[in-house]
């Protein structure tokens, strides 16, 4: 079976976005791999600047990958129709780090309430004394991380954004905090800023665990729609 760290092994890969989860991209893969930079914003990062490549050579080279940054929207950007007729391509930092690393994860997901749920995860985790860090839509980049062991446990923030261009990341605990209609002039419908965030379940075997808020009715509807392969536990966070 082929290592899924391969899949960003000695590749001519492009990554569209020099913004803190580009800049983390590159420096964890510029000694892997051929790595181009684009942004919209030619003049941004003065450090990176000289090795950006410029937008008529997007066309001239044959990329075997593309990290995009959860900032870029493939419908409202520079390289709209090039990221289109290379979505087969289109990957993200989320799915690098899963590809390198297999440690234990728990993401965080949903409309409202990730960021105070991680950090209170991460808290807890760290007065039991465990290598355990946090990082994702939180602020620190998944890819910023140094001496990482196999005890180390990551608590990820993951935002729609991160979860709809996912191809492969998969996190063995999961926990879906709500569901409310947000981001939909980016994802075009709340359908589809559903789905994104289900992206999450969707990835994990049977030996992951998904903890739900019972009583959302988007979750729940999406719930009945599919059964999913991880153990689905629903947690009610009403005061009793």
């Amino acid at each position: 079976m082929k290592k899924t760290e391969d899949i960003f092994l000695g590749k001519k890969i492009l990554i569209y976005g020099i913004g803190k989860s580009g800049i983390s991209s590159y420096k964890f893969l510029k000694d892997k791999s051929l790595v181009y930079l684009f942004d919209d914003n030619f003049k941004t990062n003065f450090k990176l600047r000289k090795k950006l490549i410029k937008f008529k050579e997007i066309s001239q080279i044959k990329f075997d990958k593309i990290i995009i940054s959860p900032g870029i929207d493939i419908s409202n950007c520079k390289l709209s129709k090039f990221l289109k007729k290379n979505l087969s391509k289109v990957y993200t930092d989320l799915d690098i780090f899963y590809s390198f690393y297999k440690n234990e994860s728990i993401t965080i997901t949903g409309t409202n309430g990730k960021s105070t749920t991680a950090k209170i995860l991460f808290d807890v985790l760290f007065e039991q004394k465990k290598d355990v860090r946090l990082i994702g839509n939180i602020g620190n980049p998944v890819l910023s991380e140094k001496k990482i062991t196999k005890k180390t446990i990551f608590v990820i923030e993951a935002s729609s954004y991160q979860l709809d261009y996912s191809k492969i990341f998969s996190s063995k605990y999961a926990i879906m905090l709500n569901i409310s209609a947000d981001h939909i002039e980016r994802h075009g419908s709340l359908k589809n800023y559903i789905n994104a965030k289900f992206k999450l379940l969707d990835s994990q075997t049977r030996n992951c665990i998904a903890c739900v808020k019972k009583g959302d009715k988007f979750i729940n509807q999406k719930l009945q729609l599919k059964k999913y392969k991880s153990k689905i536990i629903k947690v009610n966070t009403k005061k009793k």
